[in-house]
């Protein structure tokens, strides 16, 4: 893998100074209007166009564990793995529909105020400190963690802790002046991103083509690929027959065929854009128009998110199993699957090289921007204002905003610096999906039936948080040994270490099941209407026909996608 010329190292640079010099004048713009009060610095109220929360959603959402991790799913499993980002397609549709409607009606301006204003205060301080949690030491550090690495690796390692001070200060840059300057830098960020995406996922196509003899043609890549290795091109994960090799056995388990879509799919999907602060955030200082036109327009950009996060994969697994690609893909000895995209990265041209470390580096510092700011929301609004000082000023907040920034990336590179959470252990894209999974369900149930059904009581609330991760332990860890191996026969099967295992996706729907069945039997004991219900205006799920026509399109594309590759 060649290193990074000086033109490279120009290009990279370029995007560092736009994107901050960009940033620092949005941020003296506004400092120069006088605006400098806490809605404006947490939620850049009123001032988002749609196209800005659309690709800020986008550039929130991407990060490392997307181009790395997905790419090594991509590389395994194929094009199955696409299903992540077509039915997140969907769920953003349901959000813009249905969700944000009821969040803007009730002026909801952070996911605990929601829990305070639905059920109750306890239901709040709870989830509050659950999320600061899970925001810092999980998310927040995965992320640094994930693209400081993925960063070293392709620049040829041992620049491993430098990359997370330069990665960390670049956010700490955008953060520190507020949600509007994040919004308009993502839009930089998201511009970068594909830009940079597409030319990866190019010079992988290409790199097939020629090693089939058809020289540089991109289609004729995406035909040799198909050829070669058609198992990569479905879309439904078969399940694995009697003497299936721990190959088929792990895609199965990582996504288990049509019975995902009845359950783990949604639960994953609905709860993390329609349900967390770091997503909606975006949104929830809009009007409802300009809410719902850039949520879409995040749905419809999603489609195209496969072609540069997961093609890759496909390409370099190709690539490697026709001896194009052994070193790469095993650097030191040591194959991982992760290495699939580091792998396309080392073979593009002078220029594009850098362009393509832009694109990773944007998709990292605009996840950790957005993640760094929902932490320092809900600790400001949910915490401080509430329990600490409850007097205090528009200014006193923006200024215990920007601390709360400052002291979560701090914690988050003492926490990445020797991978105290063993992050690196179980491979970083498994260990976001593993403590999120397990109170997904219990929280998206909470947030559905709150939302929707009136007789939704604040006991039932409390009630399914603790349901939703007991069930999610019990499914994941102690239904196989528990009921014995045939009773999971259809979803269970040896892990490779001798045990049994149920698809994760699958413990997510049972757990949600029951979370559910839970919920609506504690609240059934309560009053027919609860006092705390939200009022729902049937007027707030119109649409616009020109949003029915874009909600449309997205799903026509989607349904070809799935008839094209079921």
């Amino acid at each position: 893998m060649s290193k990074f010329s000086t033109i490279d190292i120009v290009v990279f640079v370029i995007y560092f100074i736009v994107v901050t010099g960009y940033g620092i004048w949005v941020y003296r713009l506004k400092k120069h209007k006088g605006v400098s009060d806490s809605k404006d610095f947490f939620l850049a109220e009123g001032s988002l166009t749609w196209w800005a929360i659309g690709a800020s959603l986008i550039a929130s959402n991407i990060s490392a564990e997307q181009f790395i991790g997905m790419s090594g799913n991509g590389f395994v499993v194929g094009i199955a793995v696409a299903a992540y980002e077509w039915v997140a397609a969907i769920a953003l549709i349901i959000v813009a529909v249905w969700f944000i409607p009821v969040y803007l009606k009730n002026k909801i301006f952070t996911m605990p105020q929601f829990l305070e204003t639905r059920y109750n205060e306890t239901v709040s301080l709870i989830m509050a400190i659950f999320w600061l949690f899970l925001y810092v030491f999980v998310n927040l550090t995965s992320i640094l963690y994930l693209g400081a690495l993925a960063i070293d690796n392709i620049a040829g390692g041992g620049y491993f802790h430098l990359i997370i001070i330069v990665m960390a200060l670049f956010a700490l840059i955008i953060t520190l002046g507020g949600m509007k300057v994040i919004g308009f830098t993502d839009v930089i960020q998201v511009l970068v991103l594909i830009i940079g995406g597409l030319a990866t996922t190019y010079i992988a196509l290409t790199l097939v083509s020629e090693q089939f003899g058809l020289g540089k043609d991109v289609w004729g890549g995406v035909t040799a690929m198909m050829k070669d290795a058609p198992d990569h091109f479905k879309m439904i994960i078969e399940k694995p027959k009697p003497g299936a090799t721990q190959g088929e056995i792990n895609k199965y388990l990582m996504l288990p065929g049509i019975a995902m879509y009845f359950a783990g799919q949604w639960i994953v999907n609905l709860n993390y854009w329609g349900c967390n602060q770091y997503i909606t955030q975006r949104a929830l200082g809009a009007d409802l128009k300009t809410a719902r036109t850039g949520i879409l327009f995040a749905g419809f950009l999603k489609l195209g998110m496969p072609v540069i996060v997961m093609l890759p994969g496909i390409a370099a697994y190709v690539l490697y199993k026709n001896g194009g690609i052994q070193n790469e893909m095993a650097p030191g000895g040591h194959f991982n699957a992760d290495n699939a995209y580091s792998a396309i990265l080392g073979f593009l041209p002078t220029g594009l090289k850098g362009l393509s470390l832009a694109a990773l580096t944007a998709a990292i510092v605009a996840s950790l921007a957005g993640k760094a700011n929902s932490i320092s929301t809900i600790f400001t609004l949910d915490i401080y204002k509430k329990y600490i000082n409850k007097e205090a000023g528009e200014k006193k907040l923006v200024i215990i905003g920007r601390l709360t920034i400052l002291a979560a990336m701090v914690l988050s590179i003492l926490l990445t610096w020797k991978d105290l959470l063993g992050i690196g252990g179980e491979g970083g894209f498994t260990f976001i999906q593993k403590y999120t999974g397990f109170i997904s369900p219990g929280i998206f149930a909470m947030f559905l039936l709150g939302m929707f059904w009136k007789r939704t009581t604040g006991p039932a609330a409390i009630a399914g948080i603790l349901t939703g991760f007991g069930m999610s332990v019990l499914f994941n860890n102690y239904a196989p040994a528990l009921f014995g191996n045939e009773t999971f026969l259809y979803t269970a099967y040896p892990n490779g270490k001798g045990g049994y295992e149920i698809p994760f996706l699958i413990c997510m729907g049972l757990s949600f099941l029951f979370t559910m069945i839970v919920m609506v039997l504690i609240s059934l004991r309560g009053p027919k209407v609860n006092p705390k219900a939200f009022v729902l205006d049937t007027s707030m799920f119109r649409v616009a026909p020109s949003t029915m026509a874009l909600i449309v399109v997205t799903l026509l594309v989607i349904a070809a996608l799935y008839v094209r590759f079921w």
